[in-house]
């Protein structure tokens, strides 16, 4: 899962890109990076958080009126400085691209281009793999003789990336002397939202980004989400072009409104805040199905995913909400740090337990999900540490069994404990009274209730086994996780 945001405008765009990876900063905390154009490229990339990357001296140098920018959160390729987006090429025009999503073919596709395109790839990112697949139809086409030409050529090079990738992808990419483009897979499976900006001369300025968290900030107004299949074009004298070039199913990913996205974006046209409240609810009347009778005395988030949904589900139950869990908000998302030691080592220094809210009491721990169960194990630690007589630990997400090829670090069935326990056994390893998982159809309706999303259903892979690209069988299976543990390992 990354970050990315583009920008075209009558002004300079670095700071506010800079802005822009900043509010997308949860998305991906490994690396980040920043692109723009003026008479040339010029890029600023670095390891790490976007305010220790970037500064007032190397942002000077990030001039022009367009740019693309990324912030990186590992599930393919190395953990180098070189891995690190956005990724350009000098042919045809110069090219900057920047991409947030997983191709599922980019072994045989990587060898496709080396042994029998005889091109070289620099890296293991199915970034650059993108980049090569869209350049190389772009590059072939004759020179345009106008913007609605070039359009033509631009729609042709991403279709030949429809055609050949497969997998999640969502892109911004800029052109040098021909402006921004912006395409999303024919399945949505990973997010972007076009937004528009008004100036007083009547020029407008065009925004595009993994999610709106920024609009405000920057006084764009979200104009509607790039759609599964579509390709923009935003030419450098501001007029703007779209075509829907294939159309399938629309299958969004599920896990972006359950931990993902911040609860203040608007995602395929539904509010990531309502749809956790109903998730809450949701949970709430299948607690009450399950265990009648049975009331905690307290309900107490873990920090900060799960707050909408502890909060909802607590109002429906009629018990009191306690922010039971302090949070250093100076410490990372530990879902999507690197290493297992990293996650285990962080909840400590993240979480502390407040005494006067859990001791004595029958505790109920809401969680958006989990996915290799030491988290949550450590949490529950802490909490009968600290005096709680009964804990309960109920999930707004269903049991994740498989793994995600999709731009989510869930690499292997070996890491998830719902695949290799049963319920009862995740229960004692965890040491909690009661555990309770959100039911899928639960899920799916708390985020397709509302909203005039036209989703045809989202993205289940990691709860249900079905893959939306039809290609991922057990020997791809096998062969990603292969690749992602070397990865991890920097072979």
């Amino acid at each position: 899962m990354c970050g990315i945001v583009g920008i075209i405008s009558h002004k300079p765009v670095a700071g506010e890109i800079y802005d822009s990876l900043v509010h997308l900063q949860h998305r991906g905390q490994d690396a980040a990076g920043i692109m723009t154009y003026n008479k040339r490229m010029h890029k600023q990339k670095g390891l790490g958080y976007v305010r220790d990357i970037f500064n007032e001296d190397n942002m000077s140098l990030l001039t022009g009126n367009i740019g693309i920018g990324h912030t990186r959160y590992p599930t393919h390729g190395g953990f180098s400085h070189g891995e690190i987006q956005p990724f350009w090429t000098e042919i045809p025009y110069g090219v900057g691209l920047a991409h947030n999503g997983n191709l599922v073919n980019y072994q045989e596709l990587a060898m496709e281009i080396q042994e029998k395109e005889k091109r070289y790839l620099n890296t293991q990112s199915d970034t650059e793999v993108l980049l090569h697949l869209f350049t190389n139809s772009l590059g072939k086409q004759r020179p345009p003789a106008s913007p609605d030409e070039f359009f033509e050529h631009i729609c042709e090079a991403a279709q030949a990336v429809f055609k050949r990738a497969s997998g999640s992808f969502s892109v911004v990419a800029m052109i040098v002397g021909k402006g921004l483009v912006a395409f999303r897979d024919p399945h949505g499976i990973r997010p972007l939202v076009k937004g528009v900006r008004q100036n007083r001369d009547g020029t407008t300025d065009y925004i595009f980004s993994s999610e709106t968290t920024m609009f405000y900030a920057l006084n764009y107004e979200k104009a509607r989400d790039v759609q599964p299949g579509e390709v923009i074009f935003v030419s450098d004298t501001g007029k703007a072009y779209s075509r829907i070039l294939k159309d399938a199913e629309f299958t969004p990913c599920i896990f972006e409104y359950v931990y993902f996205s911040r609860p203040d974006t608007i995602m395929n046209d539904v509010s990531v805040y309502r749809a956790r409240l109903r998730m809450g609810q949701n949970l709430a009347l299948q607690w009450q199905k399950q265990h009648p009778g049975v009331l905690p005395d307290i309900v107490i988030p873990s920090p900060a995913t799960a707050n909408t949904a502890a909060l909802s589900l607590a109002h429906e139950l009629g018990v009191r909400y306690s922010e039971g869990l302090y949070k250093n908000p100076f410490i990372a998302r530990t879902f999507i740090m690197p290493g297992q030691r990293e996650r285990q080592k962080s909840v400590r220094y993240k979480l502390v337990p407040q005494e006067l809210e859990i001791r004595g009491k029958k505790v109920m721990i809401v969680d958006d999900s989990i996915v290799r169960g030491n988290t949550s194990r450590e949490i529950v630690k802490m909490v009968r540490d600290f005096g709680a007589r009964e804990v309960y630990f109920v999930s707004a997400c269903p049991p994740v069994r498989f793994p995600c090829f999709y731009g989510v670090d869930m690499p292997t069935k070996s890491e998830l404990i719902a695949a290799n326990k049963t319920l009862e056994e995740i229960r004692q390893f965890m040491n909690v009274d009661i555990l309770l998982y959100q039911e899928i159809d639960g899920l799916v309706e708390a985020v397709t209730r509302k909203g005039q999303h036209h989703i045809d259903r989202p993205c289940l892979a990691c709860l249900d086994g079905w893959y939306v690209t039809g290609d991922v069988d057990q020997e791809k299976m096998e062969t990603i996780e292969t690749q992602r543990i070397n990865d991890r390992n920097g072979r």
